[in-house]
């Protein structure tokens, strides 16, 4: 099975970004998905070497987490902009120190600080564990990094086992 389908999750993303793209679902749409969805992840799995086991059902509890940060995340800076002067905002450079280990889990990571509004990923350290935020309002920058290992790194080191 894992000849046939050596990358599952892609595979199903590819399917699904493929229905999306087509405008309207069809069952020919839906067959053509399905084959670039086999036939795509055979041909490049031998540029993936080493690549980590991932856990998907970890994975989607990670997504509807993320996506719930940034709806929260949006409503909070909304206010930050309305309501807030700039004077009484306590921007921070945060230096993350990582435990992960694996370059997928260090860009989801940087990715998903990157997406929530009010924080952005900017650097990883050339030894590969710290990463460098800027988050636009920290007022306690050790307790955004708590919250940061704690919400997120945590969390990815159960996807990528």
């Amino acid at each position: 099975m894992r000849r046939l389908i050596p990358h599952p999750g892609l595979s199903v993303l590819l399917v699904i970004i493929w229905l999306l793209m087509a405008n309207e679902p069809t069952v020919g749409g839906l067959l053509v998905g399905i084959v670039i969805g086999i036939l795509l992840p055979i041909f490049t799995a031998p540029f993936w070497p080493g690549r980590p086991d991932v856990n998907y059902r970890a994975g989607v509890a990670y997504l509807l987490l993320v996506l719930w940060d940034i709806v929260v995340a949006n409503f909070e800076i909304a206010w930050i902009i309305l309501f807030r002067r700039n004077r009484d905002l306590r921007p921070a450079w945060l230096s993350i120190p990582m435990e992960l280990d694996t370059p997928e889990a260090i860009t989801v990571l940087a990715g998903t600080i990157s997406l929530t509004p009010g924080t952005v990923s900017s650097d990883v350290s050339a030894c590969g564990n710290y990463l460098l935020v800027h988050a636009l309002d920290a007022p306690d920058p050790e307790a955004e990094i708590a919250r940061i290992k704690a919400r997120y790194e945590a969390r990815l080191k159960r996807v990528f086992k």
